[in-house]
């Protein structure tokens, strides 16, 4: 059987990386024969740790060019995507824009545990579903928790500079790989699939490298 490897380079703050992620379950869920193991890299939205928050609407509307009206609407669009995969986007409207480099550093140390994915949807839901800052130690702490993990431990590793390294080692390294937009699909270190495709295409992608691969 093959087995294919998928790096996942996405960034907590961008909901096409939430879209996409529960589009690749899909698509998995129609090929019962590949075997995958996926692997989560981290990408900043929003690298400047000390830029001040910001509504995400009008935030949206200087960093495209656009109105704020156009920006709800697209917003709008991308909730009724996510409810029709199971995803929680209700308050998407009403996020601030953070830094989630610290967010990024509990994936890590949820991987050390095989629970990367359940934190990454913790923190999807925190921010996408509920507004919370995804920057804030105490919503972190409450994230780690609700994906399984030690609440106490994660308060640990927040507090220090643990993880630090390898989170920017993983921004670094597909910076320089020529990432510039999430999510970003890299298969057997070999083929890259751009954007949350849908589940249908991403699942004939799939099976046409695991064909090439076999």
């Amino acid at each position: 059987m093959t087995t294919l490897k998928i790096d996942l380079v996405s960034d907590i703050a961008c909901p096409w990386c939430a879209i996409g992620y529960a589009r690749l379950q899909q698509a998995l869920s129609t090929l019962p024969e590949l075997k995958t193991e996926l692997e989560w890299h981290a990408f900043e939205l929003n690298p400047d740790k000390n830029a001040a928050q910001e509504p995400i609407l009008p935030a949206l509307s200087r960093k495209y060019g656009r109105s704020e009206d156009e920006m709800r609407a697209a917003q709008a669009n991308m909730m009724q995507i996510a409810a029709d995969l199971g995803l929680n986007f209700t308050k998407m409207q009403q996020r601030f824009t953070c830094n989630t480099f610290d967010g990024h550093r509990l994936v890590k140390w949820a991987a050390t545990q095989n629970k990367a994915s359940a934190m990454k949807l913790a923190l999807f839901d925190a921010y996408f579903g509920e507004a919370k800052d995804v920057s804030n130690a105490e919503v972190l702490a409450n994230c780690a928790e609700q994906a399984g993990l030690d609440k106490t431990e994660a308060q640990r590793i927040l507090a220090s500079d643990d993880f630090s390294d390898i989170v920017r080692e993983d921004i670094a390294n597909y910076q320089q790989a020529g990432i510039s937009s999430v999510p970003a699909f890299i298969i057997n270190n070999r083929y890259l699939i751009s954007g949350a495709q849908e589940p249908a295409q991403l699942a004939a992608s799939l099976q046409q490298i695991a064909d090439e691969m076999a």
